[in-house]
């Protein structure tokens, strides 16, 4: 399952002599502007505490905690980062780091698939790709699907079966318009029954919305809230700008824009026989995360947004690195 995954000991050797970035990176440039050296690091009043398998984290309003991805210039995910290799800004204060993890622990995650008519010769393959992504996950995971075209339907409720799931896609066939932002919200508003901290959703869709009563402002602002990573395969045909509505040419940048307000992402595939490895890639990504805690400094209860920041202290000899985050939260108002 950890395949991808490269730990940043072997990172040196291996970019000595690769030629060319991985051919189904996302549109994401390294965020070289996110790292700075090792040396120089800020003294802190007390170590990160290191959350090892089987422990739990407590949790309270005054504790923030934030997924974070981190991949090396070939999109590979890096794994064996340190406590210390992070450092985390909330409105551009930089706050002490007390839990650190980097175990696979449970999730609740949804797939919200696209069965508008347009995904008529691609669905096939995008079951199989959500059908792929479904079997990289831990056992003590939980899923749920939902299908969408021109209504938006729960196909199946949290279940950890994952040969159900298979069984119910088997009878889904492709027709009407596209309602993804109604998608995106059924899909969030399903996590309120999750039964794991750790919650993500993944889309599969061919193009932007036609057919929702939900705005883009509303979805954005929704996901702002919401606890839950967003990651996307957009299946995008050779852009004809006659042939397409401006709903469609908007597609990939709506569905770029609400995954990285979650420090998910978003990945195109210009071919639906690419779908099963970058839904895999994805899987190793959920599976490969660190997760940083931090008391906040600021005490006041005003449920204001909050603009969060990580950056990394590269260890000596590794190339830049890029790190997927989300990008802030609202304060609690207890």
């Amino acid at each position: 399952m950890r395949k991808n995954a490269i730990t940043f000991r072997g990172l040196i050797a291996t970019l000595a002599f690769l030629p060319f970035v991985c051919a189904i990176a996302p549109d994401v440039s390294s965020r070289v502007d996110d790292q700075s050296p090792v040396t120089g690091t800020v003294n802190h009043d007390s170590p990160g505490r290191i959350i090892g398998r089987g422990q739990s984290i407590h949790m309270n309003v005054d504790l923030a905690l934030v997924n974070v991805t981190v991949t090396d210039p070939y999109n590979r995910v890096v794994t064996g980062l340190e406590v210390d290799n992070f450092r985390v800004f909330e409105d551009k204060i930089e706050q002490e780091v007390v839990n650190f993890s980097s175990e696979d622990v449970p999730a609740s995650i949804g797939v919200i698939l696209d069965l508008s008519g347009s995904m008529a010769d691609k669905l096939g393959r995008a079951k199989e790709a959500a059908l792929q992504f479904l079997r990289t996950a831990n056992p003590q995971d939980e899923f749920f699907v939902v299908g969408f075209n021109n209504r938006v339907q729960l196909l199946s409720r949290f279940t950890d079966n994952v040969e159900d799931l298979r069984a119910g896609m088997l009878t889904m066939s492709a027709k009407g318009a596209t309602a993804l932002l109604d998608a995106i919200y059924l899909g969030l508003n399903q996590m309120k029954d999750a039964h794991h901290a750790r919650r993500a959703l993944l889309i599969i869709s061919d193009g932007g919305d036609n057919h929702s009563r939900y705005s883009e402002g509303d979805i954005k602002r929704l996901v702002r809230e919401a606890d839950t990573q967003l990651y996307s395969i957009g299946i995008f045909d050779p852009i004809r700008y006659g042939a397409k509505t401006i709903e469609e040419l908007n597609g990939p940048s709506l569905l770029t824009e609400v995954t990285e307000l979650t420090g998910g992402r978003a990945f195109s595939a210009g071919d639906p026989n690419e779908l099963a490895d970058i839904a895999t890639k994805i899987g190793e990504e959920l599976r490969n995360q660190y997760i940083l805690g931090y008391h906040p400094s600021n005490k006041t209860h005003d449920v204001r947004w909050r603009k969060i920041k990580v950056k990394l202290r590269v260890p000596k000899g590794l190339p830049p690195l890029s790190v997927f985050a989300k990008t802030g939260y609202y304060a609690p108002n207890l």
